[in-house]
C-alpha cells in the first residue's frame, strides 16, 4: 500500500475525463491494487465498465434514476437519484474502511455536486478524512473553489472541435 495518496480531478468540457479515470484504473489493476469505481448520473453499459466488470480487484457501483439526462428528470427521478448515489457512496466508503481499496475513482460526482444530486459537504468530509494511503480521482465538467483546493492535480480537458457540433451523435467503441 503506498504512503501517500494524491486527489486527481479531470475537468472541463472536453473529451476524456471518464476515459482518463478509467485508464488510470487499468494502471492500478495491472499493479495489483485494488480499484473501486463510483460512477455518477451514468447508468447505461459503456465499453469500459462491460471490460472493467470482467477483472478482479475492481468494484463497480453506478447508477441513476431512469435513462434520461438529469435536466429531462422529474423532481421524483432527482430524489431517486440522490439515494442511488449515497448508496453507492457509501459502499465505496466502507471498502475504503475495510481497506479494500486503494485508488477510489468518484466519476462525474462534479456534475453531481452541481446539480444537487450528491451533497458536497459530504464529498468534502471523506477528502478531509480519508486515508493517508488513498488515491482518489474526481470527474465531471466543473469543481468548485473549495473542491479545487482538496486537490493535488488539476487537468482539464477543453473542447476545441468536436463531431457532435457537426451531428455525429456518440459511437460505439469511442465515446461509450
Amino acid at each position: 500500500m503506498r504512503e501517500k495518496g494524491l486527489v486527481h480531478i479531470y475537468c472541463g468540457n472536453g473529451k476524456g475525463k471518464t476515459t482518463a479515470a478509467m485508464g488510470l484504473a487499468l494502471r492500478a489493476l495491472g499493479q495489483g491494487q485494488q480499484v473501486v469505481v463510483v460512477q455518477f448520473l451514468k447508468n447505461h453499459a459503456t465499453g469500459e465498465i462491460k471490460l472493467l466488470e470482467q477483472l478482479d480487484h475492481i468494484r463497480l457501483f453506478r447508477g441513476k434514476a431512469g435513462d434520461h439526462f438529469t435536466s429531462s428528470m422529474t423532481e421524483e427521478e432527482r430524489k431517486k437519484t440522490r439515494k442511488i448515489h449515497e448508496k453507492n457512496f457509501a459502499h465505496a466508503q466502507q471498502l475504503v474502511v475495510e481497506g479494500k481499496c486503494e485508488l477510489l475513482i468518484l466519476d462525474e460526482i462534479l456534475d453531481a455536486v452541481a446539480k444537487e444530486m450528491f451533497e458536497e459537504k459530504m464529498l468534502l468530509s471523506f477528502l478531509e478524512n480519508r486515508p493517508p494511503f488513498l488515491e482518489v480521482v474526481l470527474t465531471g465538467r466543473e469543481a468548485s473553489p473549495v473542491i479545487r483546493e482538496c486537490a493535488d492535480y488539476i487537468t482539464r480537458m477543453e473542447k476545441e472541435r468536436h463531431p457532435l457540433d457537426r451531428g455525429i451523435v456518440a459511437r460505439e467503441g469511442i465515446e461509450y
